[in-house]
């Protein structure tokens, strides 16, 4: 050690060393490293958060001195995380994925109660209607605390719903213990992941904050999109083969028939098609006689099943109507006993 460093470091107690050491250490074993901040998180829950994450990850506080010269001293882009390094901060060391790990801290997230002279995160609005709350002092304390609150068939009843205190504004100290009261908790309480770096790679959170569901669904759409391009300008691929030569198959039979090639596969289809041409021509030849046997048969066959048809729907108009008088007539039954039941009564009431 020279003297300009025995200088430097001679007045630097131990244990700040062997912090930077730590940091440097665990730097080089763990490929994720994450800068995340702890303000306003209770030294208790912040220890539960420690032992929620013990079998994934390492999460460690330390002063941000200590934090920028660990860094400054690591080699590659790790120095750049320094700037991540800002009020209360604690770091995470882990094998998991960033965007995982994000994932996971923003689900361990959960509601608390605003403390007085904390400033509101987003507008605090209390809900008009009924409480729990039986009649008494409570009325004066909502009304103090900036919520209008009345008795109302021996309930206490918020009068309206209103917005008690803005994005950005102070919450007092009544207000506090009344939202606490009414179980409104505004605060988000976690660990707030700012950086990561990822094997040498520096990723703000902005970057691993993703909707895994439209991920999804983008993917599936864009693969989508790829296999119907694929099938359209015919890009033969593992995924594609198989539809490219049914779509093969039936344009190469459809190109067949209309052009009536005469193919084993195809045969039975140009059969049916002239049969089915045939017996439509046969409605333009007035003479019976000009037409073969088998186009007779197939025209009388034809003509049986139409008349079959044609039976069958009369015959199910038939039954509707005899439905319908049916009802009608049992509608009229029942309005002349409902007059005779009028008129017995009215021969009770006047004897």
């Amino acid at each position: 050690m020279d003297a300009l460093t025995e200088h430097r470091t001679s007045h630097v107690p131990q244990w700040k060393l062997d912090c930077v050491e730590e940091i440097r250490g665990l730097a080089d074993r763990y490929p994720v490293i994450g800068i995340a901040g702890i303000r306003d998180i209770p030294a208790k829950q912040l220890q539960g958060m420690r032992r929620d994450l013990k079998d994934v990850a390492k999460l460690i506080v330390y002063r941000n001195s200590l934090i920028w010269r660990a860094f400054d001293g690591c080699d590659g882009d790790i120095q750049s995380m320094n700037l991540h390094v800002d009020d209360q901060t604690a770091l995470i060391f882990t094998d998991l994925n960033p965007f995982k790990l994000f994932s996971m801290l923003e689900s361990s997230k959960t509601q608390a109660p605003i403390k007085a002279g904390v400033s509101a995160p987003h507008d605090i609005v209390v809900e008009g209607g009924p409480t729990s709350f039986a009649p008494g002092p409570i009325v004066g304390d909502l009304q103090n605390a900036g919520i209008p609150a009345r008795i109302d068939k021996g309930k206490v009843v918020i009068r309206e719903t209103n917005v008690v205190a803005h994005a950005g504004e102070p919450v007092s100290r009544a207000l506090s213990e009344m939202l606490t009261r009414l179980e409104i908790f505004p605060m988000t309480v976690g660990l707030n992941l700012r950086a990561v770096c990822d094997n040498g790679t520096i990723m703000a959170a902005s970057l691993l904050d993703i909707d895994e569901e439209q991920y999804v669904s983008d993917i599936t759409s864009s693969v989508a999109q790829a296999f119907n391009l694929a099938i359209a300008i015919a890009y033969p691929t593992a995924a594609t083969i198989h539809t490219l030569l049914a779509k093969a198959s039936g344009d190469a039979r459809n190109l067949g028939i209309n052009s009536a090639i005469l193919e084993p596969g195809i045969i039975d289809a140009l059969l049916l098609r002239a049969q089915s041409q045939a017996v439509a021509l046969s409605g333009s030849i007035t003479d019976p006689a000009a037409l073969g046997e088998s186009l007779q048969q197939a025209i009388a066959e034809k003509e049986a099943v139409n008349a079959a048809d044609e039976a069958k729907a009369e015959e199910t108009a038939a039954e509707a109507t005899v439905d319908a008088v049916e009802a009608e007539g049992a509608g009229e039954e029942d309005a002349e006993e409902k007059e005779e039941e009028a008129a017995e009564g009215l021969g009770l009431l006047f004897g």
